[in-house]
C-alpha cells in the first residue's frame, strides 16, 4: 500500500489524463525510489538488489542489501555485468555502454494506474540469454513497456556472467560454509527473486503471481531455478524459450564426460599465471573477462548437492522440479544463425549415411528417417536443432503434465521477408520481438518485421497468448485458437503465418532424442549437448533385455 500512496501522491499532481504526468515515487521495503513516467506506464531502472561482491570479495554469493535512505533516482540503467565486447556486425550485437563488475541491478516497468478492484498486478521476471556470457537486461529488445500496458509488472535482471559468475575453485569451495562454489550468476538471479518478493508490491506487483521468463541461456536459467531448492516458492509460473537441457559439470567427480567444475577452475588459474585464488581475485576484472574465455573457460552451472543438487533430468525425472505451470517451446530455424552448432557438410550423402550408421547403431534408421541424406543442408541444421531445443521444450512440457501441472508446448515457425531472405526463417530469438512488443527495438543488424497488418495480427496474437498464461496460467489469444494442454493429446502451437494447434510435434523426434539420452546416461561417459548427428559418439547397442 505504501508503494500506490506514493504512486497516487504523484499522480495527483498531474493536470489532466493528457498532460504529462510527475516522474512516479515509490516506497519500497528497499527504500524509495523515483522513476520515470512513459505514457501509461511507469519505468523504474538501475534499482540495485544485492550487494555486488567485487574485488576481493570476488566470488561470493550476492549480499543482502541494506534499505537505502532518500529517494534514489530510477531513471537510467545500470552497468551490465563485465563480459567481452561482441565483435560488430552480427544480428545479436547491441551496444553496451556501461560494464562493470558493480552490476546487480533490475528493471521494472509497471502500469501507471493501479488495477480495477485494487488487485495487483502479476509479475514476469525476464532473464537474459547470451550463454551465461554476455547480454543485460537493459537490452532494448526486452523493453517492457507494451506489456506493462497490457496489465504485468516487467522486470529484468542483470546476473554475473562468465568466469565472474560461474567459476568452480577447490580454495572457494573451502571458503564456502556448504563446501561448494560455482553458480553465483544463479545465486544471483535467486537474490533478484527475493528481491521482487520483498518489493515488487509497492510497484503494483502481486509477488504471490511470479513468473520466470527466459530465452536461450536465459531459459537454462529458468530451468535452473526449477532444479535449485533455493528458488521454491519465488515463482509460480515459468517460460522457457529455447531452452537446452544439456549434461552439466558437477563440482568434483568427472561424470557423463565433463571434467569436475573445481579441477576446470584449477587449470585456469594454471593458464592465466594465477598461483591460487588470492591470485586470482588480483587480476583486473575486465583483464579476466577477457582472458578466460581464451584460455578455454566456459560458463556453466555447476552440480554441487546444494545450489543444483543433481542433473536437470534427474530432478524433472524424479519430479523435484518447482511444481509451477510450464510454457516452453522452441523455434523452426535454431540453427540458421547459430551454424558453429551444425557439423560441416560432408562429401556425400554416402558418407553421411555411412557416419549416422556408426554412430547411432540400431538407431539410425530412425535418425535418418528424421534427417534423411536427401536433404543434406536441412538435415544438418534439423538435428542439432531437435537435439538441444525441440526435444528440450517437448521434454518440459511432457514432465509437468506427468506431475499433474499444467504445460504448453510451442514451435515458432514464423517468417517474413527481411529473415527468409537472408535464409534466417525463425532464426535463434526470433520470437522476443513479438513476445516483448518490441520489433522496432531490434538490434542494428537484425533482419526487421514488416509493418503489415497480418503481421501485426500476428504480433498481437503472441503477446496475447504469453500476457495470458502469465495472468492466468493458461495461453489464450483473442480471436486465436484455443491452446490447450500438452497433456492433453499432445498438443502443441504452431505459431506459423497464423497461431495453428496441431497434435504430436515431429513425430518420433521426441522419442529418438530421449533414447539417446538415456543411453548416454546410462553409460555414465558421454555428455548430451553438442555432440549430434555427424559428431555423436558411437551410441552404446541397445540392452538385451531391452529388445
Amino acid at each position: 500500500m505504501r508503494g500506490w500512496l506514493g504512486l497516487t501522491l504523484a499522480l495527483a499532481l498531474g493536470v489532466g489524463a493528457a498532460a504529462a504526468r510527475p516522474p512516479p515515487v515509490v516506497l519500497a521495503p528497499a527504500g524509495a525510489a523515483r522513476g520515470e513516467a512513459a505514457g501509461e506506464v511507469n519505468v523504474f531502472r538501475g534499482l540495485p538488489y544485492a550487494a555486488p561482491p567485487v574485488g576481493a570479495l570476488r566470488w561470493r554469493p550476492p549480499a543482502p542489501l541494506k534499505p537505502w535512505s532518500g529517494v534514489r533516482e530510477a531513471k537510467a540503467f545500470g552497468p551490465a555485468c563485465l563480459q567481452p565486447r561482441a565483435p560488430p556486425g552480427g544480428i545479436y550485437a547491441s551496444e553496451l555502454p556501461r560494464l562493470s563488475e558493480d552490476c546487480l541491478t533490475l528493471n521494472v516497468w509497471a502500469p501507471a494506474h493501479p488495477p480495477s478492484g485494487s488487485a495487483a498486478a502479476p509479475v514476469m521476471v525476464w532473464i537474459h540469454g547470451g550463454s551465461l556470457a554476455t547480454g543485460s537486461g537493459r537490452e532494448s529488445m526486452y523493453d517492457g513497456a507494451a506489456l506493462a500496458r497490457r496489465g504485468l509488472v516487467v522486470v529484468s535482471i542483470n546476473y554475473r556472467l562468465g568466469v565472474l559468475g560461474w567459476l568452480a575453485h577447490p580454495e572457494l569451495s573451502a571458503e564456502s560454509p556448504d563446501g561448494v562454489s560455482g553458480n553465483y550468476g544463479l545465486l544471483d538471479q535467486i537474490a533478484a527473486l527475493t528481491w521482487v518478493r520483498r518489493n515488487i508490491a509497492a510497484f503494483g506487483g502481486d509477488p504471490a503471481r511470479v513468473t520466470v521468463a527466459g530465452e536461450s541461456a536465459g531459459a537454462l536459467s529458468v530451468m535452473y531455478l526449477m532444479a535449485t531448492p533455493l528458488a521454491r516458492g519465488l515463482f509460480d509460473k515459468a517460460i522457457a524459450q529455447s531452452a537446452y537441457m544439456i549434461s552439466t559439470p558437477e563440482l568434483k567427480a568427472a561424470r557423463f564426460g565433463e571434467r569436475p567444475a573445481e579441477a576446470a577452475g584449477v587449470q585456469l588459474a594454471e593458464r592465466l599465471g594465477a598461483s591460487g585464488l588470492a591470485a586470482l581475485r588480483a587480476l583486473d576484472a575486465a583483464e579476466l573477462v577477457d582472458r578466460a574465455p581464451k584460455a578455454g573457460f566456459a560458463p556453466f552451472g555447476v552440480v554441487d548437492g546444494k545450489v543444483l543438487p543433481r542433473q536437470l533430468v534427474e530432478v524433472f525425472d524424479r519430479g523435484e522440479q518447482a511444481p509451477a505451470a510450464v510454457l516452453a517451446g522452441y523455434n523452426a530455424g535454431e540453427i540458421r544463425s547459430l551454424r558453429f552448432l551444425a557439423a560441416p557438410r560432408p562429401a556425400s550423402a554416402a558418407a553421411y549415411e555411412q557416419v549416422i550408421g556408426a554412430r547411432y547403431g540400431d538407431l539410425a534408421e530412425a535418425f535418418l528417417r528424421l534427417y534423411p541424406a536427401g536433404d543434406l543442408a536441412e538435415s544438418l541444421l534439423a538435428a542439432p536443432r531437435d537435439a538441444l531445443y525441440g526435444w528440450t521444450a517437448e521434454r518440459l512440457a511432457a514432465t509437468q503434465a506427468a506431475a499433474g501441472r499444467p504445460s504448453f508446448l510451442y514451435l515458432f515457425d514464423h517468417g517474413y521477408p527481411a529473415a527468409d531472405d537472408l535464409g534466417l526463417h525463425a532464426f535463434h530469438a526470433a520470437e522476443i520481438p513479438y513476445v516483448f512488443g518490441t520489433r522496432d527495438k531490434t538490434p542494428p543488424a537484425w533482419p526487421k518485421p514488416p509493418n503489415s497488418g497480418a503481421e501485426m495480427r500476428f504480433a498481437d496474437a503472441v503477446q496475447d497468448y504469453w500476457v495470458s498464461f502469465v495472468k492466468t496460467g493458461v495461453p489464450a489469444a483473442v480471436g486465436q485458437p484455443a491452446w490447450r494442454s500438452y497433456g492433453e493429446g499432445r498438443v502443441f502451437m504452431a505459431l506459423e503465418d497464423v497461431p495453428r494447434a496441431k497434435t504430436r510435434l515431429a513425430p518420433g523426434m521426441y522419442e529418438l532424442n530421449e533414447e539417446v539420452v538415456r543411453r548416454r546416461r546410462a553409460r555414465g561417459d558421454t555428455p548430451w549437448n553438442w555432440n549430434i548427428g555427424l559428431a555423436a559418439p558411437a551410441s552404446p547397442p541397445e540392452p538385451p533385455e531391452r529388445r
